[in-house]
């Protein structure tokens, strides 16, 4: 049961993003970029930390060949899901952690601005929901990258969430990669986590 909340939680972060705003053209730019744009701020590269690299020391590579992406993750982690929009690994045993990610497709004409995703992030920020929020350049793709505060139950979800747009194939997509756990576990995993996060090689 577990493992089916963490898939439904790809639902739960779309929606936040405001997507049906999107839709109606409250927010500005073009759909043809091959990279996220939008925010002026300059965005720092992903840089894993010794112990973010030693988390995953002796691990395997998670191929996505249907998206062109792949994720570095630790040596006991295995894939629960592989779809072609949808991708999940997890860690083994109780208190497991979770990587998901899920690709949605736009129209050409969808506005490729993170502005908003960066904006609501700071928002949710000033209402202590989140308690880092930053401009990620990954493999050479600016996205935004916020990870959630502590939740107010142990057993309540705690995320660390990267979002961008590129263009594959010919196709405007999101990107939102998305690394979760229970709150009282999240301190364990969360070294892996940023190294898998970190580690991403994506096309675009």
């Amino acid at each position: 049961m577990k493992q089916i909340a963490l898939v439904l939680l790809i639902g739960l972060a779309l929606s936040l993003c405001n997507l049906s705003e999107r839709l109606h053209g409250k927010s500005s730019g073009s759909g043809s970029g091959s990279a996220s744009g939008g925010v002026s701020d300059s965005a720092e590269r992903a840089q894993p930390t010794a112990a973010q690299t030693a988390a995953l020391a002796g691990g395997q590579e998670a191929k996505w060949d249907r998206q062109g992406m792949s994720f570095n993750v630790p040596p006991n982690w295995t894939e629960t899901q592989e779809e072609s929009k949808n991708l999940t690994w997890r860690s083994p045993g109780d208190g497991a952690a979770s990587l998901i990610v899920s690709i949605s497709p736009l129209s050409d004409e969808f506005p490729t601005d993170i502005t908003p995703f960066f904006d609501q992030a700071k928002t949710r920020a000033k209402n202590g929901e989140v308690d880092e929020v930053k401009l990620v350049e990954i493999d050479g793709l600016k996205g935004v990258q916020f990870r959630e505060a502590p939740p107010e139950h142990p057993d309540g979800h705690r995320r660390l969430q990267w979002m961008a747009y590129r263009k594959y194939t010919g196709q405007v997509q999101l990107v939102n990669v998305m690394l979760a756990s229970e709150g009282k576990d999240f301190e364990r995993h969360k070294d892996a986590m940023y190294g898998i996060l970190y580690s991403l090689k994506i096309a675009h």
